[in-house]
């Protein structure tokens, strides 16, 4: 077994220990420091990090951890399935940002997942003629203003998979995140698409082989449907559901949220509706207001800002004071890249450039782009 194979082995063991999960995992590997160490490391180290109980060190040290990992790997390898790993230079980095990201998912196919920009579509499974018209009528549009925009979805009947088809037909690549292993196409209609997804675009998925597509594994995937995105759009919904689901995730996120509106008379546009009068989402009045919303149409990218004098006066913490630092050396800038450019979690930069919005240091504009006021 090769160096890397094996590294991969015990990050594949990380995510098959009983009890621990993606934000346990990442404490683990923040305390000991490497993946393989934790499986190397004797009982009694492992009792004295504080906080693991001793019955998750049994877990950790059951060798049938490391058996299941051996069989995940020669399925890995044996179908050129890639891995990405938390720690890996090329993890998404919109994804890394999110404190519940997983440790580790599974990917097939051909995909930049930290490409320039990425648009997340989710939508109810029983999608009417208006939300497939929509799918089409904007791909088609961000196909000829933004060619190679990541387009995510999940694979799902109804606006899911008319997403993804939109996507392919107008040359854009898309990815499905799947709500079980790599070792099935759930539903099994969905197959062929799936198959033209994998030349440009692929599936991810963060459960292992054999795993079932159970209704938990669903509402599980969908953090990563939000998190990958800088920009979510829910196109139609009823009341509940899982995209309403996915839009309460990105919005803990700090991600950008639009919704498609509806008549009210129509079901699966309450959700989206309801998004719009809650204030969780943008409502979605066209292309080019959703371009410029974002600030990735052409007339946002030319506009240049003078610096301005800041007030000397007003006393910054050290994080407020690195992010203006930041500010003053750019027109603008996201804040995911602000935050890992600082190496500051994103959730927690929020609270920051909040008070610095109420200080009037700064301005929030659209797209989650800040600027020095």
């Amino acid at each position: 077994m090769s160096i890397s194979a094996d590294k991969r082995l015990y990050q594949i063991a990380l995510t098959r220990i009983l009890g621990v999960g993606d934000i346990t995992a990442r404490n683990l590997l923040q305390v000991v420091g490497d993946e393989e160490e934790i499986f190397r490391s004797g009982r009694k180290s492992l009792l004295s990090i504080q906080g693991l109980p001793s019955k998750l060190v049994g877990e950790i040290l059951n060798p049938e951890v490391l058996n299941k990992a051996e069989k995940e790997l020669e399925f890995v390898e044996k179908n050129g399935i890639s891995t990405y790993f938390i720690s890996d230079k090329d993890y998404p980095h919109r994804l890394k940002d999110c404190a519940d990201a997983p440790v580790l998912f599974y990917f097939k196919g051909k995909a930049d997942f930290n490409a320039d920009k990425i648009i997340s579509i989710v939508g109810t499974r029983n999608s009417t003629n208006y939300g497939n018209s929509f799918c089409d009528t904007f791909l088609e549009k961000i196909s000829g203003v933004l060619p190679g925009t990541l387009i995510i979805s999940g694979l799902a009947y109804g606006i899911d998979i008319h997403a993804h088809r939109a996507a392919l037909k107008y040359n854009l690549p898309t990815v499905g995140v799947l709500a079980h292993g790599l070792d099935m196409i759930y539903p099994a209609v969905h197959r062929q698409t799936a198959i033209e997804m994998l030349e440009k675009g692929g599936l991810l998925s963060d459960f292992p082989g054999k795993t079932e597509p159970d209704r938990y594994n669903f509402v599980r995937r969908n953090r990563i449907v939000a998190g990958l995105a800088d920009a979510l759009i829910v196109v139609e919904s009823d009341e509940k559901g899982g995209s309403l689901i996915t839009a309460e995730i990105a919005g803990s996120y700090c991600k950008d949220i639009f919704a498609v509106p509806g008549r009210m008379s129509d079901r699966y546009s309450r959700g989206c509706n309801k998004l719009i009068a809650s204030h969780k989402a943008d409502l979605f009045q066209s292309a080019e207001y959703f371009l410029q919303q974002m600030g990735w149409d052409d007339e946002s990218q030319k506009k240049k800002k003078m610096p301005r004098q800041q007030n000397l006066f007003v006393i910054l913490t050290d994080e407020e004071q690195a992010v203006t630092d930041k500010l003053a050396t750019i027109e603008s800038l996201h804040i995911d890249q602000l935050a890992r450019e600082l190496n500051i979690p994103a959730y927690q930069l929020f609270t920051t450039l909040l008070e610095l919005e109420m200080k009037g240091l700064i301005k929030n504009l659209p797209g989650n782009m800040y600027a020095l006021s």
